[in-house]
């Protein structure tokens, strides 16, 4: 058998592969137009070109004007990758988070990972504690983090963690954390009160290099963690008890599962802001169209990801002229009414999988 033959064994057949190549063919589209539009019009030749001198390889299509080629490596490129990194991060934790409750509406910000973040940032902003986007990424990571293990160890009890009583603990956390950012607000002055809202409202603005290789590390990392995991997904798909008499330690499963979606979360949300229901819509529909199989799922959800933020982030750079939309109320504004219908038609199938 084949390299090629095993691994399309391993991940599923040939609807997962016609997905995987249409995603990452929209992806590839998605990506140099993201780099190609915004007030500094690039044709998508120049865009092509400048990636390929970038990388070491001599073409024609190489942007004669220095700027243009300055621009595209030091701005539009690390925006890009951002906006893939975060889509890709974001969806995957939705999907782990979706397979560990067995809950379609289940998502990374239900365990407070979003609102420990944005407590974080902005009481690093307010209170002036570290200067730079870097000591806001990082108290807003560390905010992120602290907030879902306080949220699992509160709704542990006696060796196991109830599904729902996670759940109201994540609702009460989120409470406690919105109450604190609030009063972060009303305490601040103009400057910072302008920082938070906006970071509140999630912006890809300012992406860099650096920032950009700190996500794809942990990205990367929590793929091969979930993908390693996706055998135990589908046996606990099964039920508890059912996953536990085929040799799956749920308990075990579960909070390593959490760490790793507050990572990928936090990760994501400290360098681009609190961006809503990407972890809810993607793998939603990847699950419509490829089955509840998780190996394929989390490739799928990964791709699915990285073209709604691609795709949303140049929405974000084109509907106003002359504005740069915060991301995270574009994605709002697709996954509010989406939301809507998962409810009804999980009140339709008696809270079943779609």
């Amino acid at each position: 058998m084949t390299a090629v033959a095993r691994l399309r064994g391993w991940i599923g057949g040939t609807p997962h592969w016609v997905t995987f190549v249409t995603l990452a063919a929209v992806l590839a589209v998605a990506a140099v137009t993201s780099a190609a539009v915004g007030q500094l019009g690039v044709g998508i030749t120049d865009v092509i070109g400048a990636l390929g001198r970038g990388i070491g390889v001599d073409n024609a299509w190489a942007p004669a004007d220095e700027i243009v080629y300055q621009a595209l490596w030091q701005i539009r490129f690390p925006r890009v990758a951002m906006s893939i990194l975060v889509g890709t991060a974001l969806a995957l934790g939705g999907a782990a988070m979706q397979a560990i409750f067995g809950n379609p509406l289940a998502e990374p910000g239900v365990v407070g990972v979003s609102s420990g973040a944005a407590l974080g940032a902005a009481a690093v902003i307010v209170t002036g504690a570290s200067v730079g986007v870097v000591g806001t990424a990082g108290a807003a990571f560390a905010g992120g983090v602290a907030t879902t293990v306080l949220v699992y160890a509160m709704a542990r009890s006696q060796g196991r963690t109830e599904v729902v009583t996670l759940l109201l603990t994540g609702i009460a956390v989120q409470a406690f954390a919105a109450a604190g950012l609030a009063f972060a607000v009303f305490s601040s002055d103009t400057s910072a009160r302008e920082q938070i809202i906006f970071w509140q409202l999630g912006s890809l603005n300012g992406a860099r290099w650096a920032e950009v290789a700190l996500v794809a590390g942990l990205t990367v990392a929590g793929l091969a963690c979930l993908l390693m995991w996706a055998r135990q997904y589908d046996l606990l798909a099964l039920g508890e008890r059912t996953a536990g008499h085929l040799g799956v330690r749920v308990e075990r499963l579960r909070a390593l599962s959490i760490i790793v979606i507050a990572v990928l979360t936090a990760g994501a949300v400290a360098f681009a802001g609190v961006i809503a229901f990407v972890g809810l819509i993607v793998p939603h529909l990847m699950r419509l169209l490829l089955g509840p199989s998780h190996r394929g799922l989390l490739v799928a959800s990964a791709l699915g990801g990285a073209v709604l933020l691609c795709l949303a982030d140049i929405a974000a750079r084109t509907l106003v002229t002359g504005a740069d939309l915060p991301i995270g109320m574009l994605t709002s504004l697709i996954g509010g009414p989406f939301f809507f219908y998962l409810l009804r038609r999980a009140r339709r199938s008696q809270g079943g999988w779609a």
